[in-house]
């Protein structure tokens, strides 16, 4: 065994101080939010109708490499950050490899995922603004739980959006939002006119986050005092995520360690480009080369089926539109998909990276995903989320076939959080009931035949 411990940790003065921003280093910038309306880049103040006013600016900031963290931001991550870069020896040993495997943990906190970063940072300027509270949606519930827990913590208002086949089948993770004392509702609802409107054009539908996010945008932009918040996609949520890959780096740096292949789960692309902020600002400065790996579900293939497009971000075509991949915003997963990564799209960000060669995507299925991650937890003594698990499927991958050529790469992977309010997913695939669902061209088609045209931008 090498002299690497398992678990490595920064001191509390090697915490990053500002988060760091992928979008100045790249030499094409992701394509500006558009008005839904007029095709025309999106202004400061029309975003600030539905965002909080700092985040504004943090959204729209394609030139400044670092932004400051504020010490009150810095003082709740204390509370669970650093978290731990762990070194998987018994997963080497298990897998028969001479690759050096590593994984940043991110589940050592109530929420169980790496969402609270961002959570508490949106809620921190709603709060400095003066707001009332915070609208947001949530799939599998990581980000509804952070939230909640983020609101609480500053005494804000909290509604969440849930998509009903999650709301129906995690019950206890709703409780802990409820908990926290945010109102959480089945997306789509009633109390909505898009959710009236999307449940008459599809009774029955077991929702998805686009639906989801209509809600949620709905109600910030029709009760005062309110703003909109999102988990994942935007630029500003991979800036706060970027705590993750600076975290990281540093732990790396510290006993000189470079990884070859970087993996994570991508679903909209915020633990992704968390992860490979600070990596994938050394490649873009042509500093350091690594082969960055994106991993998404087969049923729900942004990446690798998707259409580098302008589309909406949500189901009812009332939010910005974004040029990204896309498998168009009336995309809803089969019923079966259990392992999360539900986002009809992608982050703006990743999507002009990923059409600019400096990251790769794999797309796999569900049962080979929860076949890892048993695998995983059964040796490193961690129960998966399904998100993580699709990372861990690849970077298992990886490892073996360097079992069969005897190379020694370092792999380094995301584990975004724990799935132990995952287990009906995990009792399907015990019990043998799941199955994989990719879909065909055919069914794609009918999403890609709804992309708005945006000739001045084409």
């Amino acid at each position: 065994m090498e002299n690497i411990p398992y678990k490595i940790y920064l001191a509390e003065n090697e915490l990053p101080t500002a988060w760091y921003n992928m979008r100045a280093d790249m030499k094409t910038k992701p394509a500006p939010l558009l008005n839904p309306g007029t095709h025309k880049p999106l202004t400061a103040e029309e975003m600030s109708g539905i965002f909080c006013e700092e985040l504004v600016a943090q959204e729209l900031d394609d030139t400044t490499a670092f932004i400051p963290i504020p010490q009150e931001i810095r003082d709740f991550y204390k509370m669970y950050r650093p978290s731990p870069l762990v070194r998987a020896y018994c997963l080497e040993k298990q897998l028969g490899t001479p690759a050096k495997i590593y994984y940043k943990f991110e589940g050592n906190n109530t929420s169980g995922s790496h969402k609270l970063n961002s959570a508490i940072a949106q809620a921190y300027y709603a709060k400095k603004q003066g707001l009332k509270g915070v609208t947001t949606e949530t799939g599998a519930g990581q980000w509804g739980t952070a939230l909640s827990m983020a609101c609480a913590y500053l005494g804000l208002d909290c509604k969440v959006y849930m998509v009903k086949v999650s709301y129906e089948q995690k019950p206890f993770r709703r409780e802990v939002m409820r908990t926290y004392g945010a109102s959480v509702t089945a997306s789509p609802s009633m109390e909505t006119e898009v959710g009236r409107k999307i449940l008459a054009e599809h009774p029955g539908t077991t929702g998805s986050l686009g639906c989801a996010i209509s809600e949620a945008v709905e109600v910030a932009v029709t009760n005062p005092g309110y703003r909109y918040v999102l988990g994942s996609v935007l630029n500003q949520v991979l800036l706060h995520q970027s705590v993750i890959g600076l975290e990281t780096k540093a732990a790396m740096d510290k006993y000189g360690i470079k990884p070859d292949i970087i993996i994570g789960c991508a679903g909209g692309g915020s633990n992704l480009g968390g992860l490979i902020a600070p990596f994938m600002g050394e490649k873009l400065r042509g500093e350091a080369d690594y082969r960055v790996i994106a991993v998404e579900p087969a049923s729900c293939p942004s990446f690798t089926r998707g259409k580098f497009a302008f589309d909406f971000c949500d189901t009812g075509k009332i939010c910005p539109l974004a040029r990204m991949y896309t498998l168009g915003s009336g995309f809803i997963p089969a019923p079966n998909h259990a392992g999360g990564l539900r986002f009809h799209g992608m982050s703006t960000t990743l999507s002009q990276l990923y059409h600019d060669g400096y990251l790769e995507a794999r797309a796999v299925e569900q049962t080979s995903v929860f076949k890892a991650a048993e695998q995983f937890a059964r040796v490193e003594g961690i129960l998966p989320a399904p998100e993580s698990s699709h990372a861990i499927k690849v970077a298992m991958d990886e490892a073996l076939k360097c079992k069969e050529t005897g190379e020694e790469k370092t792999i380094l992977f995301g584990l975004t959080g724990t799935g132990y309010f995952d287990l009906k997913a995990y009792e399907s695939y015990n019990d043998g009931t799941m199955t994989d669902y990719i879909p065909t061209d055919e069914d794609l088609a009918v999403g890609f035949a709804s992309l708005p045209p945006v000739p001045e931008y084409d």
